[in-house]
C-alpha cells in the first residue's frame, strides 16, 4: 500500500477510518454512536423526538420509546428495521431490536 503525503487531499471518512485502523481503536464505541446517527436519520425527525434511550449491546439494539403506541406500531417491521439500519450503517451490526 503506498503511503500517502501529509499534504495529500483525503477524505474525511476515510482518514478517520485509516486512524482507527492504523492505531486498533475499539468500534464498539464508534458503532454506538454510528448507530445512534443511523437511527436518527432512517427514522426521521418524528421517531426521534419519542426516542428517549439507544444502546448497541453486542448485536442487539436496544431502542427506549416514551410511546407505548409507536413500540408496538415499530415492532411489526422490527426486521424491515434492522435490515435498513444495517444497510445504512455498511455492516451487519444488529441482528436483533429490542423495543422498550
Amino acid at each position: 500500500m503506498k503511503k500517502r503525503r501529509k499534504n495529500e487531499e483525503m477524505k474525511l471518512g476515510d482518514l478517520l477510518k485509516s486512524f482507527v485502523d492504523e492505531n486498533k481503536l475499539d468500534k464498539k464505541g464508534l458503532n454506538q454512536v454510528k448507530v445512534r446517527d443511523v437511527w436518527n436519520s432512517q427514522m426521521g425527525p418524528a421517531i426521534e423526538k419519542y426516542t428517549t434511550n439507544l444502546m448497541l449491546k453486542n448485536d442487539t439494539l436496544y431502542v427506549q420509546l416514551s410511546s407505548s403506541v409507536l413500540r408496538e406500531e415499530l415492532s411489526y417491521g422490527k426486521e424491515k428495521i434492522i435490515r435498513n439500519l444495517n444497510e445504512e450503517m455498511g455492516q451487519e451490526i444488529i441482528s436483533k431490536l429490542v423495543l422498550r
